[in-house]
């Protein structure tokens, strides 16, 4: 039987579907095109180029003209690899940005939605408990009426509504039964009106986390396609160039002249990596030293680990974004650790992403399986040690802190995700046993 608050509630609420559909549809249409946008300016082909071989150079060396066009060609071919790495690091960085908005909007409405939840749930609550006080005061109010009528009220409170109908009484309100209803009424269409609005919020955050999930493909396939230019430029423009130093020079070429300058940029590169390596574990080492009574990169029984030392210096939720200087959703916890110190996969998981990601700068996402995330931001340039693909252990070193992106000074941005929401890794981390700051 539909009761007099539902009937009430039914007359003063705007009909859910249409608007929820309305409102989805027009989202969804937005999405679409965005994501269509990105994907569209993705699809250009390929950058592939045909190299001149040692025998091409030999052969250029007959005539002046053909010396003069090699020559032109080489040049040709060192500065559009140049430009192609610039190219795909600008798209990246771009890609990453749009990946980071949609992000940022997917947690901000996720943020959103829960709150209406929470509303809507305590809004029927009360309008529950209101309607039940509605029917004990009916009942009372009527109790040395019809006896029957005023049994059944006393014993079915909760059903007073409907029981009023039935017998035809609802025109014989006292002044105060009559506040009591309105105020059912008040509290059951606030409640509906919550759900309504909870509802229009989860359909809206399924289409904001699929423009999210798509943006993120994108972004990390054009940090791959920069590094991949990067590492074709390294092997190619020393070639070339060698191959121009022959044919200016107007000597016969050998691939021995490559080979020798081969071995004397292999040995400086040895020489570079090897300072880097013990630059790098001197830090790591002072590092862990520094951090060892925080247990940082230490795993516990629950398999987690401090992800970096340093004390918390802005935690999860709304505020005054210090670099935008907008109010916006901060979705993680930030660390005050310097530059240059490590950061440690939190849990053993996959590497999803790793690149240019928007107002985050260098980007680590890992997943731990299980619906559960954590991210790592700001990292330094040069910073990232692992790829897309890679298996991490919990503590493994996977990154260095750096300030890149929408930074004011050095420090680890760090989330955790659940089912690709972010939530407080604060409390999260001391579930798992480990205290963050």
């Amino acid at each position: 039987m539909t009761t007099w608050l539902h009937r009430a509630a039914s007359r003063t609420t705007p009909s859910r579907s249409r608007r929820s559909t309305r409102l989805v549809a027009l989202f969804l249409a937005l999405s679409v095109a965005t994501v269509g946008t990105i994907v569209a300016s993705d699809t250009r082909s390929a950058y592939a180029v045909d190299y001149p071989s040692w025998d091409d150079v030999q052969r250029a060396r007959s005539s002046e003209a053909a010396t003069v066009s090699q020559i032109s060609a080489i040049k040709a071919l060192i500065e559009g690899l140049r430009a192609e790495v610039e190219r795909t690091q600008a798209e990246a960085i771009a890609k990453g940005e749009a990946y980071q908005e949609a992000d940022q909007r997917f947690q901000e409405a996720a943020l959103k939605a829960e709150k209406l939840t929470t509303q809507t749930d305590a809004a029927a609550l009360l309008a529950t408990q209101s309607k039940q006080r509605a029917g004990e005061i009916v009942a009372q109010q009527y109790r040395s009426g019809n006896g029957d009528v005023s049994t059944n009220l006393l014993v079915n409170a909760a059903k007073a509504d409907d029981m009023l109908y039935t017998y035809g009484m609802a025109d014989k309100f006292t002044e105060q039964t009559a506040g009591i209803y309105e105020k059912a009424v008040q509290d059951q269409n606030t409640a509906k009106a919550l759900a309504d609005q909870a509802q229009v919020a989860q359909e809206l955050l399924e289409a904001l986390k699929a423009e999210a999930e798509q943006a993120l493909i994108v972004a990390q396939e054009a940090a791959e396609a920069a590094a991949a230019a990067v590492a074709e430029q390294e092997a190619n423009e020393a070639v070339l160039n060698a191959q121009l130093t022959v044919l200016s020079e107007r000597r016969a070429a050998t691939e021995a002249d490559y080979a020798t300058g081969v071995r004397v940029r292999e040995e400086q590169e040895r020489q570079r990596r090897a300072a880097a390596a013990a630059a790098a574990a001197a830090a790591a080492a002072a590092a862990a030293a520094a951090g060892a009574s925080a247990g940082a990169g230490i795993v516990g029984q629950s398999g987690w680990a401090k992800p970096a030392y340093g004390g918390i210096t802005s935690g999860y939720g709304n505020r005054f974004n210090p670099y935008s200087h907008v109010w916006r959703l901060h979705a993680g916890t930030d660390i005050g650790a310097a530059c240059g110190r490590p950061i440690y996969a939190a849990k053993a998981g996959t590497v999803t992403y790793s690149g240019p990601n928007g107002t985050y700068g260098n980007f680590i996402l890992v997943d731990h399986g299980g619906g559960i995330q954590t991210g790592y931001a700001h990292i330094v340039n040069g910073g990232l040690l692992v790829g897309r693909g890679a298996s991490v252990s919990g503590g493994q070193l996977i990154a260095y802190v750096g300030t890149t992106g929408g930074s004011t000074g050095c420090h680890l941005h760090y989330e955790v995700r659940v089912n690709g929401v972010a939530t407080d890794a604060v409390p999260f981390m001391r579930n798992q046993g480990v205290t963050l700051g």
